[in-house]
Parts: C-alpha cells; sequence; structure tokens
C-alpha cells in the first residue's frame, strides 16, 4: 500500500525540482556599475604667433651703370673719349652711349660685356692705351672690323679717331619671302660704295645711314647692338653714332674686314691666287664739246698778167 504513495511522492517531487529549475529563465547579473570620471580639462590660452616678415633685400651691384651720375661718370666719359671710344656727351650721365662705349671697351680688352663700368673696368681704362692697327698699310683713311672682338676702328688721316660696337652676322640660316641664306659677315677687303643718308627699308629690317660695302652687306645705325653677332650680315652700329660716321666715311674708303675664312689685303697688295685690287675707278668729268674748226678762207683768184705784146 505503502508503494503507490512512495511513487506519487516521488513524481511530486521530481515534478516540483522540475518547475524549479526549468520555469523560471535565469537571468547573468548585471556587470558592476562603475563610476566614469570625466577628464579634467584645462583651457590653456596661447598668444598668437606674429611672423615678422624680414626686410626686403637690395642687391647692390657694383660700379657704374644706366642712370648713374656725378663726377665718377663724368670722369669715366673723358677717360674713354681719351682712347677713342665714343660715350657721346661729357655730362656726368651714364646714358646708353655711355654704355655702348664700356662696351666697346670691353671688347677690346676682352672683358665680360656687360656695359657696366666696374671697378675693374674703371682700373683698366686708367692704365689702357689705344689698341694698335689691324692693318697699318690699309690706307690713311679706312675702316676695321674685327669680327672676333665685334668691334669697329675708324682711322682718318692715319689717326685712329673712333672705336665703336658692332653686331655681325649671327651664322644662322633664315628665310624671307621665299628665299633663304645664311647670315654671315664676310671677312675680306672691300670699299664704300653708295651711301644713303636717313632711312633705308629692306626685306630684312631697317638701315639708318647704312654705307654699303659688299653687296647687299652694309654698315648702319640699329636701334639694337647687342653684345654678341646677331644680325642678317651687315655690320650694325648703335643710333648715336651712326649719322657722324656716315659723315666722316666718304664713298671709296677701304673697309677691311677681320676674323672670316678670307683675310683681308691691302688694296696695294694681292690676295692669294687674286689680283690686286685697284682703286675705284675715277669719275671723269662731263665730256666738253668742242666746237669745229672754223672753214678756211677762200682762196684768191690768181692775179691778171698782163697781155703779151708781140
Amino acid at each position: 500500500m505503502n508503494g503507490p504513495r512512495l511513487l506519487c511522492a516521488t513524481v511530486t517531487l521530481m515534478a516540483g525540482l522540475a518547475a524549479c529549475s526549468g520555469g523560471q529563465q535565469s537571468q547573468e547579473a548585471d556587470p558592476p556599475t562603475s563610476s566614469a570620471v570625466a577628464p579634467e580639462t584645462t583651457t590653456t590660452t596661447e598668444a598668437p604667433t606674429t611672423t615678422t616678415a624680414p626686410p626686403p633685400t637690395t642687391t647692390t651691384i657694383p660700379g657704374l651703370g644706366p642712370g648713374a651720375r656725378g663726377p665718377e661718370v663724368r670722369a669715366l666719359e673723358q677717360r674713354l673719349s681719351e682712347l677713342r671710344y665714343d660715350p657721346g656727351r661729357i655730362d656726368g650721365v651714364f646714358d646708353a652711349t655711355t654704355g655702348h662705349a664700356v662696351l666697346a671697351f670691353q671688347k677690346v680688352n676682352a672683358m665680360a660685356r656687360t656695359s657696366r663700368a666696374t671697378p675693374d673696368v674703371v682700373a683698366a681704362a686708367t692704365r689702357a692705351k689705344p689698341p694698335a692697327p689691324l692693318l697699318a698699310s690699309g690706307g690713311a683713311t679706312r675702316v676695321e672690323i674685327d669680327l672676333k672682338r665685334q668691334v669697329l676702328f675708324l682711322w682718318s688721316d692715319g689717326a685712329l679717331t673712333r672705336i665703336l660696337p658692332v653686331s655681325t652676322g649671327n651664322g644662322k640660316r633664315y628665310c624671307v619671302q621665299g628665299e633663304c641664306a645664311t647670315a654671315v659677315t664676310p671677312g675680306g677687303s672691300y670699299r664704300v660704295g653708295q651711301k644713303i643718308r636717313g632711312l633705308r627699308v629692306s626685306r630684312l629690317g631697317q638701315l639708318y645711314n647704312p654705307l654699303y660695302f659688299n653687296g647687299g652687306i652694309a654698315i648702319h645705325g640699329a636701334s639694337s647692338v647687342p653684345a654678341q653677332p646677331a644680325s642678317h650680315g651687315c655690320v650694325r652700329i648703335p643710333m648715336s653714332a651712326s649719322l657722324s660716321f656716315f659723315d666722316a666715311v666718304p664713298s671709296g674708303t677701304p673697309v677691311y674686314v677681320f676674323g672670316g675664312p678670307r683675310a683681308p689685303v691691302p688694296f696695294s697688295e694681292a690676295a692669294p691666287g687674286e689680283a690686286a685690287p685697284g682703286p675705284p675707278p675715277p669719275t671723269l668729268p662731263d665730256p666738253t664739246p668742242v666746237p669745229p674748226p672754223a672753214s678756211p678762207p677762200p682762196a684768191s683768184p690768181p692775179p691778171l698778167l698782163p697781155p703779151l705784146v708781140p
């Protein structure tokens, strides 16, 4: 009798245990709550940084240049004039003409071609002497052009009277109106031919007071006369000197160009393989008409003889 009761009690106990273990779901414990403490913040007020720009650097170029004035410039102009360079008016103002004279001096003396009278240029000018002739036997009045140094020497009545900077053919190929050529200033011996006072406009540009000496090649004034060769073949000289040079060089004056493959020789001598280049043909005056001789007077009739007396 006790067996069924025991079984029932056992089942009831097991059911209670099952209800405790499965009827209510277990919950995990919440993690411990930690008090979050905000970090301390420190506000630092910094003074604004002010950057001071350095003062502009002024580069002082040594020597005398465009715009310089005063007794030093006047003394330089005077000295260059004594050496037969062409500084223009001796007025103590360093202008473009003064710069051309300085450039010519630098070229003759193998110095840097800056057109500025730096201390070494001034010192060299103080002790310099006029350059020697390139062709002393070339005639009392002549023009000598040095292609390597890019300078021109004018000799008048046996004395050196002018040294000018020049710019000659640059050796480059060029084409104009379908015709091409090389920009070369040939060396050799020539004579001044046609002269044109004033402006001459050609296919290659503007020529001021040109003096032609080798076909279409002329010595002429130009607005640009750089330190290096830059022309199509002509010999550029400064505008400030072009008119006075034009007036000082008559037609027929020998022009000797040095530095090319063909060396110049005096007109009294012959180049190798050539006949001696003589003087230009003289200009003969117009012939004066000679009146025809007068007709001789008519002959007188023979005298009458007296009749014969028998």
